[in-house]
């Protein structure tokens, strides 16, 4: 089992394919016998909205097959153009084409039937047009002058940036929440709620004047600018167009102070964050449901009071740890979390998104409110400052359009569709189940499951979501000739950032093969990278839900599982163990996920694990590959820069280093290049090349930070300087203080009992051969 490169594989321009699925196994096994003894799961990744130029835009709506099967017509659809019928792969019901399809021939087929085109994306007419996006920022106070002076040039450069039809509210916090009255430029008009008290919906829009004697929508009520309006003018109150409050906004921005209450010594600050984001919810609910709305909160410290608190104000009780939370010793955890999953289901239902950008030294509380920000499909940045680039560059990439937009949508829907002898256990991303039960629903359940139909309030280019399969073979389908290849049809309707409703659609086919009598055609199926990264959410879920779950136990036993499985050796001689090209890196990665930040939390505070497993749970492949397993390159004078084993061998005194970690970006000096810089030898011209040399490594590193979100850390340090950690805690312990002797000098020792990879594969091939 040699080690493999560490870098994921550039052949493949794009390695999600022109449909943006991956699988864990492309061919599949028959039986429910077969699926359990494959190990790692049948699942699916797909990034439902992701940019592509291979998908087809068609200006009208998708034809469907019949209820209750609904799925749309495909290339894989059987056509007779003579008798103008086509047959659905799916449930097999022959539909007769309606008559503006009357014109269809050999020479005249619709979009949706060339062979290539298996993503298709419909544009869906609607009556009315849809409302402008919403920004309702939710600002807390309760953070010293410097911090609230950043927040206050972050936001004002954020002002800036928004489309001008974009509605804007404001909300701030810190002992009680102040809801600005926006639509009231002559002076400023707030509503103050109490931050100790939880609040009903109801009894929050009585005291705005919005409740049922004369605020809520009646229907047929719109304004000029297609923005629903109540009798008592709710929208143009608090929420008002960006180019219309821009002046407002801004006054009030240089007026924002820091919260008034005083805080005693010995004491944290009274911070009511779960009344806050209440309040925020409610005002949506009442004048925008249904329609694109945000909810942006800064956070800058723990709730101290109220619904949603985390710890108490006395600062002697620390902020809970891993440690309290596996103990039972966290007294307000269990209540923060049952607060924060009634609101993610009050946004789901309204349609509206929660995103959260934390910025502090210690927790503020990521952990309790990953639920609201995960089921509503929003955005998380964890920063150590307001003024920390992680949180500002971030920050603005929101409203940025271009080349660096998100291309964020709204109120996204996915429905699956599938073959009738594969059930869905469920989805790991971000999105709810909106539980539509019906016979494709499989009764093990993973994720949000027990549904065939999922709410996305809010989603970007690049959410990605991974569903698991169950094979389900029922009797009748074993009798007949059965059909050798399985369909799913992934259908997500949603709302552009220009808020147009498309439709996109995507049809998939993979081989059934019977792996009992030949496992070749599975292996070559097998996904490595896919599958590394299936089974990291699948544990997340399993630490998260199931108490005593020993995940490095659980992971080693399925990694030695699999290589007996599909290894060729013989019994008991583990010198002759050989594993197939396409496992190769499978048990490097099941190596580095097992030491990764995502299975060992005991060197992060529960805010930063919750942080870590969201991001995980909703990029593509190719990205959580990179968390998993981060990416080293090396840069020297005799090589141009190439791909490194992300090994401590790799380090040398003559080596620059750049790791990507996903999270952070490292850039690391041995100690004669770092020694040559100090003495300033770039800057003279007989030493051009070292100047290039040194600046190289930053010009790759900028490449991948501007194409990320969250932008990573930048990291910039020397070979045995304190924040040369930051590499040495990725890299495989090849030498370690045990091993010191026989270190090639220049090279780098770590200091850990960690086995090294070798050692690992060395027990694995042992253990897989035994009999």
């Amino acid at each position: 089992m040699a080690d493999a490169s560490p870098v994921p594989p550039t052949a493949a321009a794009d390695p999600d394919g022109p449909d943006a699925v991956r699988m864990t196994w492309n061919s599949w096994p028959r039986s429910k016998l077969e699926a359990s003894k494959c190990v790692v799961p049948i699942a699916a990744t797909i990034s439902p909205i992701r940019p592509s130029p291979d998908v087809l835009p068609l200006p009208y709506p998708p034809l469907r097959c019949k209820p209750p099967c609904l799925a749309a017509l495909s290339p894989f659809s059987r056509v007779d153009l003579a008798a103008k019928i086509w047959i659905c792969p799916f449930c097999h019901f022959r539909n007769h084409f309606p008559p503006h399809y009357s014109a269809i021939s050999e020479t005249n087929v619709p979009g949706e039937l060339y062979p290539q085109y298996t993503t298709v994306e419909y544009s869906v007419a609607d009556s009315v047009p849809s409302p402008p996006p919403v920004f309702l920022f939710v600002i807390d106070t309760c953070v010293i002058e410097e911090e609230l002076e950043l927040v206050r040039s972050a936001m004002r450069r954020a002002v800036g940036l928004l489309p001008g039809g974009a509605l804007v509210g404001l909300i701030t916090f810190g002992t009680q929440v102040h809801l600005h009255e926006l639509g009231f430029g002559d002076m400023s008009k707030i509503y103050v709620f109490r931050g100790t008290k939880e609040m009903t919906k109801e009894q929050i829009l009585d005291q705005l004047g919005l409740s049922g004697r004369g605020g809520y929508p009646k229907p047929g009520m719109t304004a000029a600018n297609g923005v629903q309006q109540h009798p008592g003018g709710a929208v143009s109150r608090f929420l008002l167009p960006a180019s219309e409050c821009e002046y407002t906004l801004n006054a009030l921005l240089d007026e924002l102070q820091r919260d008034q209450w005083p805080v005693e010594a010995g004491s944290r600050a009274l911070r009511c964050t779960g009344v806050a984001l209440s309040v925020a919810a409610g005002l949506l609910g009442a004048c925008m449901p249904g329609t694109g709305a945000r909810i942006i909160t800064l956070v800058g410290g723990p709730c101290t009071e109220g619904p949603g608190m985390i710890v108490s104000k006395d600062l002697s009780e620390p902020v809970r740890s891993h440690k309290d939370l596996d103990k039972d010793a966290a007294p307000y955890f269990l209540k923060a979390v049952k607060f924060y999953d009634n609101l993610a289901k009050q946004l789901v239902s309204q349609g509206h998104v929660l995103d959260l950008f934390a910025s502090a030294l210690d927790q503020v509380g990521v952990a309790e409110m990953k639920v609201a920000v995960e089921r509503t499909g929003g955005l998380v940045v964890l920063a150590e400052s307001f003024g920390h680039s992680v949180f500002k560059d971030s920050f603005k990439r929101i409203f940025e359009d271009g080349e660096q937009s998100l291309g964020l949508s709204f109120n996204g829907t996915l429905e699956i569709n599938c073959s009738k002898d594969i059930k869905v256990q469920g989805i790991i991303g971000p999105c709810t189940s909106l539980e539509k039960k019906g016979a494709l629903c499989a009764d093990t359940v993973i994720g949000q499951g027990n549904t065939t139909s999922w709410k996305m309030c809010g989603l970007d280019r690049s959410t990605s979501l991974t569903v698991f399969f169950d094979v389900s073979p029922s009797d009748k389908s074993q009798q007949g000739i059965p059909n050798p290849q399985l369909y799913i049809q992934f259908s997500t309707t949603y709302q552009n950032s220009e808020g147009q409703m498309k439709q996109r659609v995507t049809t998939v086919t993979r081989k059934w093969v019977d792996s009992s009598a030949n496992t070749e055609e599975l292996v070559e199926g097998f996904d490595q990278e896919s599958a590394a990264v299936v089974l990291a959410r699948f544990i997340s879920l399993k630490m998260e839900s199931e108490e005593e779950f020993d995940a490095t136990r659980w992971l080693d036993r399925s990694l030695i599982r699999l290589c007996s499985r599909f290894g060729d050796y013989r019994k008991d001689d583990p010198s002759s163990f050989i594993i197939n090209p396409n496992f190769s890196i499978f048990p490097q990665f099941m190596f580095n996920l097992r030491r990764s930040q995502f299975v060992q939390v005991f060197n992060n505070s529960p805010d930063e694990t919750a942080y870590f497993r969201m991001l995980l749970n909703r990029e593509s492949v190719t990205n959580s590959v990179v968390m998993i397993q981060p990416s080293l390159l090396s840069y020297s004078f005799s090589a141009p820069p190439s791909p490194a084993l992300l090994d401590v061998a790799s380090i040398a005194a003559d080596r620059i280093l750049l790791l990507d970690t996903y999270f952070s970006v490292v850039i690391f000096h041995g100690t004669t290049v770092a020694q040559w810089r100090n003495m300033g030898y770039q800057n003279q011209p007989e030493h051009q090349t070292f100047a290039q040399l040194l600046q190289a490594p930053h010009d790759d590193a900028q490449v991948i930070i501007n194409d990320r979100f969250p932008v990573p850390r930048l990291v910039v340090c020397d070979q045995h300087g304190s924040q040369a950690r930051f590499l040495l805690a990725k890299l495989n312990p090849s030498s370690t203080y045990n091993s010191a002797h026989e270190v090639a000098p220049g090279a780098d020792i770590i200091f850990t009992d960690d086995v090294s990879l070798q050692v690992f594969c060395e027990h694995l091939s042992r253990l897989a051969v035994q009999s």
